[in-house]
């Protein structure tokens, strides 16, 4: 302790350029430190270290949103820090940081489960950092996430065999920037079947929450998508995994969910089917068409996902999720995100950030798996 006050001292007395006793014997102690070269260190070098800016799994950061000619790419990471549509507890605006820092370990490997290492693949991944949207007013914070995700889907794609458009992986943000994100992903590829993890079902009538309030309260992380069925931006074969939560109005609320596309299966339904069964019934609903797979973090167990605005207990495990996604390879995959994740509820451990990074992996995997074309 003495000599870390005598360093301390010694660096103050240097910044006025007066050597005293004592300081000499310290500053010879560490002055081989300061000579060391960084290039003549390379025991310090790993793929995994994360220094410099902080990006999704170290990829390189790419200027997308900017005016910079000549920038090419196959899959984009694009943050959405946004969480003033939330009706349970706010933070998902941390989301994207949460989600970044938690891949920071995430290096270019091959999975022991699908045998793949997405980032040696031919595609080339990125992360555009985050689209400025504003605090102050959701329509138009989600009007300026739709203009980012056009203007990055608008770059040149570097495989064009993968696809003609470069995809987007959205991390929020509350589940409200999914909308944004459908209606962009919607001008490039047309009507999507969305694969919607999620505890809750979030095609609840704006009549029912947040509308009666107001039109501006209507648009929220639990109407965006009866609002995507209502634009025409989905299909009539989409599905939800891992329901649980409770519904408002038990007829009236299925009954909507069902005109606006859905199909469901519980978290419970996973104890019956298995991981398997999951996967079967999923790939079965979308079929063929162009899909869109949104994953709230609170499809998770709070045991596993505590980081989340309207955490509901009895979800399914961290390992579960990523079996089921995994298992979803073949289908043509245009756009997809991760969302709800509130990083100032988490442990110390940062749990959800970690398990919402491996979800994220779990996604390019889709992406880089199967290529898709326009019709």
């Amino acid at each position: 302790m003495h000599q870390i006050i005598g360093l301390y001292q010694c660096l103050l007395i240097a910044f006025n350029l007066v050597d005293v006793a004592g300081c000499s014997e310290i500053r010879n102690q560490f002055q081989h430190i300061a000579q060391t070269p960084l290039s003549t260190t390379p025991e310090f070098e790993s793929d995994d270290t994360p220094w410099g800016l902080t990006t999704y799994a170290n990829v390189p950061y790419v200027p997308c949103l900017s005016k910079r000619q000549g920038i090419a790419y196959d899959i984009a990471v694009v943050g959405a820090p946004f969480d003033t549509a939330t009706t349970g507890r706010p933070g998902a605006r941390f989301g994207p940081r949460s989600i970044r820092s938690g891949s920071s370990r995430i290096n270019s490997g091959w999975s022991v489960y699908t045998g793949e290492n997405v980032f040696e693949s031919n595609a080339r991944i990125v992360d555009c950092g985050d689209v400025p949207m504003t605090r102050l007013d959701n329509t138009v914070a989600l009007k300026q996430l739709e203009t980012g995700h056009q203007i990055v889907a608008a770059r040149s794609p570097v495989s064009k065999d993968l696809s003609p458009f470069p995809r987007i992986i959205n991390l929020g943000g509350d589940h409200t920037t999914t909308l944004a994100a459908l209606r962009a992903t919607y001008k490039n590829w047309g009507k999507l079947s969305v694969i919607h993890f999620d505890a809750h079902i979030d095609t609840w009538d704006p009549e029912v929450l947040g509308g009666h309030i107001s039109d501006y309260a209507a648009v929220n992380h639990g109407t965006f998508l009866h609002i995507a069925h209502e634009e025409g931006l989905i299909t009539n074969s989409s599905i939800h995994a891992g329901i649980r939560a409770p519904l408002s109005r038990p007829a009236k609320d299925l009954d909507n969910d069902r005109r606006c596309g859905f199909e469901f299966v519980t978290a419970r339904d996973l104890d019956r089917l298995g991981t398997a069964g999951i996967i079967e019934r999923l790939k079965a609903r979308v079929g063929d068409a162009k899909v869109y797979v949104s994953v709230d973090i609170d499809v998770l167990d709070p045991a596993y996902a505590p980081a989340t605005g309207t955490a509901e207990p009895g979800g399914w495990t961290t390992r579960e999720l990523l079996t089921v996604l995994d298992g979803l390879a073949g289908l043509k995959v245009v756009g997809a995100d991760v969302v709800e994740v509130a990083p100032a509820y988490d442990g110390p451990g940062e749990i959800t950030g970690l398990a919402a990074a491996e979800v994220v992996q779990s996604l390019l995997y889709l992406m880089v798996k199967t290529p898709v074309v326009v019709d």
